[in-house]
């Protein structure tokens, strides 16, 4: 039997900043859609997602603007303010639109200042009448023409309306979507875009690449640890403002590295061995840096929390937390992923469950995976074979994104004093 599960996908402009997320339902005779087919399964639908999103809205809307479908049954609930009129976009169909009470009560949410984006937007009377009300239109890249875009993108920029192009999943799609003018992208293939982020062209050579085999080491050696941290400035500078972040609240700030990895300790250090690469200041200023390591850190943390849930997977919690990290590694450093983890000391099954998906450890992987691609039906299979109950999925994955949101906060909101300097000096040869 098919679970309930709830995920984010994102939207993202043409140079890949994240616009907002779409948030995705399944089950319960799917809440957010329309294929209801009798009033009292939707209503039965309605009330599902209504508890749910009662008791989970902090969790779902933060920190981004929510693209999420409302039935009339949902309108007519009022579930659209459970949420701050900030934080949602307001989607609705042909069901609604054909609906004059739902018209009206779309009206009604204008009035109070929510946003409203129409899913597959149509060149008929009754989508072109909604234009004056409407904020974002939502083509999809796989049953509207090339001129259809086009033409819809043009009405949408002339009205001052945005213009999103779904279902994007393959780069074909994804750059014919930007070359006619989209706004937005979403879709398969915009959810796995990352930005390659090459820390050295000669990686296996660099520091960064060093310290992380270094330090996941089954036995780690403090000395070549602070060694390689010292002759590196921007790993020095990553470190000290990670550790005096208010994440740790130190009474007194570390301003030498050893003071730094003794805060941390060296099972900390090797879980934000990513943070400390990528908050130097050469990156600050890289507008894929926080997505990329917020999905990294969700990975980690998503593996780490339904691997105590799972059966027979032979790796430990802090091992399952390194297999969501490492997952993407080869965007982090521009090489195979193949070379990166034949350097690494992690367990072989994290090895061939990263490169070939295979053994329990590897179904953990895809089911993480599945999960953000919304794949509803391998979720179910994977989570059973796995005897994960599908009913704690959501929660799970929720608990998991708020726990990033919050870290991520205040990992990057140091205290408000100067950094300290940096005290020790590279070693000399």
């Amino acid at each position: 039997m098919s679970g309930k599960y709830i995920v984010r996908q994102p939207i993202r402009d043409p140079e890949g900043n994240t616009l907002g997320h779409e948030i995705l339902y399944h089950g319960a005779n799917q809440a957010f859609s329309s294929d209801s087919s009798t009033s009292s399964a939707e209503f039965a639908a309605a009330n599902t997602i209504y508890s749910f999103l009662t008791d989970n809205s902090p969790k779902v809307l933060k920190g981004t603007l929510n693209f999420m479908t409302f039935t009339t049954m949902l309108l007519m609930k009022k579930t659209p303010r459970l949420f701050d009129k900030n934080d949602l976009v307001i989607q609705i169909d042909d069901a609604v639109i054909i609906h004059p009470l739902s018209m009206h009560l779309v009206q009604q949410y204008v009035k109070e200042g929510y946003r409203i984006a129409v899913n597959d937007f149509q060149f008929t009377p009754r989508y072109l009448s909604l234009l004056d009300d409407i904020h974002f239109i939502k083509i999809n890249a796989k049953t509207a023409t090339e001129l259809a875009i086009r033409n819809t993108v043009e009405i949408a920029h002339s009205m001052n309306i945005k213009c999103i192009v779904t279902n994007i999943d393959d780069p074909q799609l994804y750059q014919r979507a930007i070359a006619l003018g989209a706004d937005g992208l979403e879709g398969p293939y915009v959810a796995d875009k990352l930005t390659t982020r090459a820390h050295s062209s000669s990686y296996i050579q660099s520091n960064f690449f060093q310290l992380m085999v270094a330090v996941t080491r089954d036995e780690p050696n403090v000395e070549e640890i602070e060694t390689l941290i010292a002759a590196d400035a921007s790993l020095t500078y990553g470190l000290l403002k990670m550790v005096n972040s208010a994440y740790f609240a130190l009474r007194h700030r570390a301003t030498t590295i050893t003071q730094a990895i003794m805060t941390l300790g060296l099972g900390q250090l090797k879980q934000w061995i990513y943070l400390l690469s990528a908050s130097n200041a050469e990156n600050e200023t890289d507008p894929g840096s926080e997505e990329f390591l917020k999905l990294s850190f969700m990975r980690a943390n998503f593996c780490s929390e339904l691997i105590t849930h799972a059966k027979n997977v032979p790796i430990s919690k802090s091992e399952a937390y390194l297999m969501g990290m490492f997952s993407t590694l080869n965007y982090l450093i521009d090489a195979p992923l193949e070379e990166i983890l034949a350097e690494v000391p992690v367990a072989d099954d994290i090895k061939t469950a990263l490169l070939t998906h295979e053994g329990r450890c590897g179904m953990l992987y895809d089911l993480v995976l599945s999960y953000e691609s919304a794949d509803w039906d391998r979720i179910t299979t994977l989570a059973e074979e796995l005897g994960i109950p599908d009913n704690m999925m959501t929660s799970v994955y929720f608990i998991c994104m708020e726990n990033v949101n919050t870290l991520w906060e205040q990992l990057t909101n140091p205290y408000p004093q100067q950094l300290p300097p940096i005290e020790e000096e590279a070693p000399e040869n």
